[in-house]
């Protein structure tokens, strides 16, 4: 039976946190993790929901989650991946609203809570790191009206090449050449914003096309520079 991870400490988490943001002194960290909240989720948990009271944000140790937003009849719509050392959360409590989105564990990962006051409290007294923040969100709000703009221009044969292009990019190849991240063909459709059986349809036209190989969930891109002509890629 596979056992749990052990869990970082505050020094692991601080070391941790400095590879994503490097303007912050020692002091910045102890005050982030001196009490840590750190916690392992298997795939599938739930790390908070639409509509939750946002007490704080999350820092990701390792593992990969999904942020999405739930439609009608509880159809996901996926917003982005979260992976190791990205922060999440923070805007709503900047903000002082509830989760706008839901964050759910894709690959086992180890989360670390960052109560809201410490947060605001290390925004106030280092620049730096909010500008850091505010670079991030701006950067998803680019991404995001990218997004919007894809939905509406191009077709869903054009937006599941460019999502395949952006998840070698984001996640890299494993050994054997295949996107490092496993998703279900649902999770695909659900980035895609289609039916499951499109995707499906449509990743069997990519592996007849020699874009690609399946083998169950790992997908090897073969001919990238034909992927991204098909995702209208420059």
């Amino acid at each position: 039976m596979k056992q749990n991870p052990i869990l970082p400490n505050c020094n692991q988490l601080a070391e941790k946190f400095g590879e994503r943001f490097q303007n912050l002194k020692v002091e910045d960290k102890n005050l982030l993790f001196w009490d840590e909240d750190v916690h392992f989720y298997k795939r599938g948990s739930i790390i908070y929901s639409e509509g939750d009271s946002a007490k704080g944000c999350y820092f990701l140790f390792s593992g990969v989650l999904k942020v999405f937003k739930t439609g009608l009849e509880g159809k996901e719509q996926i917003i982005r991946f979260a992976k190791e050392c990205d922060l999440i959360g923070f805007r709503s409590v900047l903000s002082k609203e509830r989760a706008c989105t839901s964050a759910k564990v894709i690959e086992d990962a180890v989360v670390c809570f960052i109560p809201g006051n410490v947060l605001t409290k290390l925004i106030r007294e280092n620049s730096e790191f909010a500008m850091e923040l505010m670079q991030i969100t701006c950067k998803e709000l680019g991404e995001a009206n990218d997004y919007i703009t894809d939905i509406a221009q191009k077709t869903v044969r054009e937006r599941l090449a460019e999502i395949l292009i952006q998840l070698e990019v984001t996640f890299g190849l494993s050994a054997e050449g295949t996107l490092k991240i496993a998703l279900t063909r649902e999770e695909l459709a659900n980035m895609v914003g289609t039916a499951t059986e499109s995707v499906i349809r449509l990743l069997s036209e990519f592996k007849s096309d020699k874009l690609i190989e399946l083998n169950g969930r790992k997908i090897k891109i073969i001919n990238s520079k034909a992927l991204k002509k098909v995702g209208g890629i420059v």
